[in-house]
């Protein structure tokens, strides 16, 4: 008897070994693979601007990036005893305006330099529902409790994901043209929004997801008047695949035990779930045996002795002194 329908999923052609080097941009379901892949010691940069909801806040990141356009004073501001920057997460807020600015500027140097090494990104997209600054007229990507009377909320169409998606892409690959994209749709549901304008907001991204990666193209041009029927004037290298979070989340799991008490995250359970079926994927088979290594060390060095100072505990940690050194004899990144 068959209880659970299942999403197809079959491997990607360019997967992720211990050689790869990631970026990992978006909502905070990226930071929950990104926790399982720095666990196993892949070597990452993670939202460096903090998490990113929705796909123009990732494309002014990438842009100023490869741009090197650095922040200056004009582009924070000062509320309740901090300042702030609307380009980035809360996490990055500072009571000094000179070290908001010089970890901003920072972060825009190391994405840079990540981009450029980069084997694979990965971009999990949170929402289609944005907030505009009325006095500036720009999109931000976090109002800081700014009141909300200073914004007006808007919903991105899908040909605006797509637009903004097509940019983020060719900007990165002005630098760097053998990146992998990995896409995927946060199954985090922004019920705050409504339950309703949750679902335009997924179905926007996904229906925009699917339209560029099926094109196969970078497309930039897809609102241009040069642009052809399709709304692409030029063909351009595969840009990698889209990975179902949403989707396990919603038809494999659904049912609340998955979900923590607030009944919107995932919990540990279905972030375990879901990192199996991202391994089964995005994960060379080849480094598994690497993983497991290191899975074996993570949890020797997370154990606690009844006894620190016996002659068994100094043996057990001998050992795993020895086995982290064959591990990093192999891969010299790997630190513990």
């Amino acid at each position: 008897m068959k209880l659970q329908t299942q999403i197809p999923l079959k491997k990607a052609g360019k997967q992720i070994d211990y050689n790869s080097q990631l970026l990992l941009l978006g909502s905070c379901f990226v930071e929950n693979m990104g926790r399982k892949l720095d666990y196993f010691k892949f070597r990452q940069l993670q939202n460096p601007f903090g998490i990113l909801f929705h796909p123009l806040a990732i494309e002014k990141l990438v842009a100023r990036a490869i741009q090197k356009n650095f922040y200056s004073e004009s582009d924070i501001f000062y509320r309740n005893e901090r300042w702030h920057c609307f380009d980035a997460h809360s996490d990055l807020n500072d009571t000094s305006k000179e070290n908001l600015l010089k970890n901003l500027n920072e972060s825009l140097e190391a994405t840079r330099s990540q981009i450029e090494r980069t084997s694979h990104t990965i971009i999990t997209l949170g929402t289609a529902w944005v907030y505009r600054h009325t006095t500036s007229g720009n999109i931000v990507a976090n109002c800081h409790k700014v009141p909300q009377r200073e914004f007006s909320k808007e919903l991105l169409s899908i040909n605006e994901i797509a637009g903004s998606l097509g940019r983020t892409i060719n900007h990165v690959r002005s630098i760097n043209k053998s990146i992998q994209f990995i896409f995927t749709v946060s199954p985090v549901r922004h019920l705050k929004d409504g339950f309703g304008e949750n679902q335009r907001s997924k179905a926007h991204l996904i229906s925009a997801l699917h339209d560029v990666l099926k094109t196969r193209v970078t497309p930039s041009a897809r609102l241009s008047p040069r642009a052809g029927k399709d709304g692409n004037d030029k063909v351009g290298q595969a840009v990698g695949g889209y990975f179902p979070s949403y989707e396990l989340m919603m038809d494999e799991l659904r049912d609340y035990r998955f979900y923590e008490r607030d009944m919107v995250h995932p919990n540990l359970l279905a972030i375990d779930y879901i990192w199996e079926k991202f391994k089964q994927v995005w994960i060379s088979g080849e480094a598994y045996a690497t993983m497991e290594k290191v899975d074996d060390l993570q949890k020797g060095l997370q154990h606690r002795p009844f006894n620190p100072g016996s002659e068994q505990h100094r043996k057990f940690r001998e050992i795993l002194k020895t086995k982290m050194a064959i591990v990093g004899r192999e891969y010299p990144f790997i630190e513990f």
